[in-house]
């Protein structure tokens, strides 16, 4: 997630990317069953966001994670085995 040269900043002293990256990497090692993500890719620039998502469907493959994530981009919803649309306050189920 490449912070190691922020490893002794506080949160407070973190960019919003950089916090970010921490909070995905916080819920990552534990190596949970299910991982709530909203926007995880939103504030971080295209090479960065590509780095995270792979780590996330990394996870998901290797540790059987579920990965419910929230996102505007259709890039990033692509990559998913299940896509719900929010349309209207209603759900529309699409399955990739």
């Amino acid at each position: 997630i490449n912070l190691r040269d922020r490893r002794d900043s506080f949160p407070e002293r973190l960019s919003g990317g950089e916090q970010q990256r921490l909070a995905i990497a916080r819920a990552m090692i534990h190596r949970p069953l299910l991982l709530l993500a909203d926007e995880p890719t939103g504030n971080l620039d295209t090479t960065t966001g590509e780095r995270i998502l792979e780590l996330l469907l990394d996870l998901h493959r290797q540790a059987a994670t579920t990965i419910i994530m929230v996102t505007h981009s259709r890039d990033v919803a692509a990559r998913a085995d299940r896509v719900l649309y929010l349309e209207s306050g209603q759900i529309q189920d699409i399955t990739l």
